[in-house]
């Protein structure tokens, strides 16, 4: 059995998801299944309840994903101590980030960093806002990345970037012919927008209040992808940051228009667990993203 059986196991667990955890470690979905069915007939038992909306530990999975975690870190304690002695910038770093951020807006950072760390791997971990914190915390993710991000105890918050925050909706919409949007504009209309206990959804929602704006609130998502795609078929228009719109505004399924009634920019901030010890690898991917160098 190798470790890396181990790590996609437990990616598989903490994900849900057989495609999430092929994403995670670079490999074809395939490989992950194989991984899987490896370890279940090592062990002569299930360790996956796989069904059609997750894959869920199994009482034996359970046991087996908590001892492997305690194997996995104590392997890249290992690593990191070995790595420390040789002043070598290399090394596993996990990266903690909201969905909109993570998918739209790293790309550009996580080619700077292969170009001047090469030995550095980023691995990125898709989580809603309070899942960062938490795995910040916990130790399960080096560094976190937030929108809105707020001072906790325990959490150090950086400077990362920000996002304008744009009005969207359908190329056939009778608004996608306006230049420029009005908060007014949105008056009585469906509006699809994020669950509110997400920091960018009360954002939002607090713009339209002091507006004193009242939208048809018909669908909350926790997910910025499903949004886009509910705005696609008509069902409503958004407020989205405009960096996460780019494709579909070159393939014509979505139109933003600027909002003008002021500049309303969605902030965005980098978590680390205050007091925590970072290596050389997880140093230089802090050093990159604060700095904003990724070009």
């Amino acid at each position: 059995m190798q470790i890396e059986s181990l790590k996609m196991f437990c990616d598989v667990v903490e994900t849900g998801s057989f495609s999430l955890a092929a994403r995670l470690n670079h490999v074809t979905q395939s490989a992950v299944s194989q991984q899987i069915r490896s370890l279940e007939t090592r062990y002569t038992q299930r360790l996956l309840s796989r069904s059609a909306r997750a894959a869920m530990p199994t009482p034996a999975g359970t046991r087996l994903y908590r001892a492997a975690k305690e194997i996995l870190q104590s392997f890249a304690s290992l690593e990191m101590a070995m790595r420390e002695e040789s002043n070598e910038v290399a090394g596993e770093v996990v990266v903690a980030t909201i969905y909109s951020v993570g998918l739209h807006e790293l790309s550009a950072y996580l080619k700077a960093i292969l170009r001047r760390y090469p030995k550095v791997n980023v691995r990125l971990s898709y989580r809603r806002a309070d899942q960062v914190v938490d795995d910040v915390l916990a130790d399960r993710a080096h560094i976190g990345i937030v929108a809105y991000p707020a001072q906790r105890a325990g959490i150090q918050v950086l400077p990362f970037r920000s996002d304008e925050l744009v009005f969207v909706c359908a190329k056939d919409h009778p608004l996608a012919l306006r230049r420029s949007i009005h908060l007014a504009d949105l008056e009585g209309m469906r509006f699809i927008g994020f669950e509110r206990d997400i920091p960018t959804g009360k954002a939002i929602e607090k713009i339209l209040r002091q507006a004193g704006i009242k939208v048809q609130q018909a669908m909350e998502m926790d997910n910025i992808e499903t949004i886009k795609r509910a705005v696609e078929l008509g069902m409503g228009v958004s407020i989205l940051p405009k960096a996460t719109i780019v494709t579909e505004e070159v393939n014509g399924s979505l139109v933003s228009r600027p909002l003008v009634d002021g500049s309303f920019q969605r902030p965005i901030g980098l978590i680390l667990r205050k007091g925590h010890f970072l290596d050389r690898a997880a140093s230089a991917v802090v050093e990159v993203l604060s700095h904003g160098r990724h070009r």
